[in-house]
């Protein structure tokens, strides 16, 4: 098949808290990662790098407001934020009292071939 397709509430909730839902593995997505994260009020994400993975990710803000703290520094996010992080850099997002949800995407630096004036 030349497509898949899922909707969100088809995704059961995964992680501590069941906060993740993994749509690369339900769309069986092979160039790239894609996750939705939902935090509940005043909740922490996990603390991480991907320094092992060697994954270069994006992560938006889609609904409520918070803080990322990226190596040791808090930076404000709210809905159409876009976070770029190089693997080796620590970050973990803190929702604010409304919850925070994420859609992070992530590859391989240099899997991706810029084509065209884009």
């Amino acid at each position: 098949m030349g497509y898949s397709m899922v909707n969100l509430d088809e995704i059961e909730g995964a992680g501590p808290g069941g906060v993740v839902r993994f749509v690369r593995r339900e769309l069986e997505c092979e160039a790239f990662g894609i996750n939705w994260f939902e935090l509940p009020p005043n909740g922490e994400g996990l603390e991480h790098d991907e320094t092992g993975t060697g994954q270069e990710e994006v992560n938006v803000v889609i609904r409520g407001t918070g803080i990322y703290r990226i190596d040791g520094e808090e930076v404000a996010i709210r809905p159409g934020s876009f976070l770029r992080f190089d693997p080796e850099t620590t970050r973990q997002p803190v929702a604010g009292p409304d919850g925070l949800t994420l859609l992070a995407v992530g590859a391989r630096r240099g899997s991706y071939e810029p084509r065209g004036p884009f």
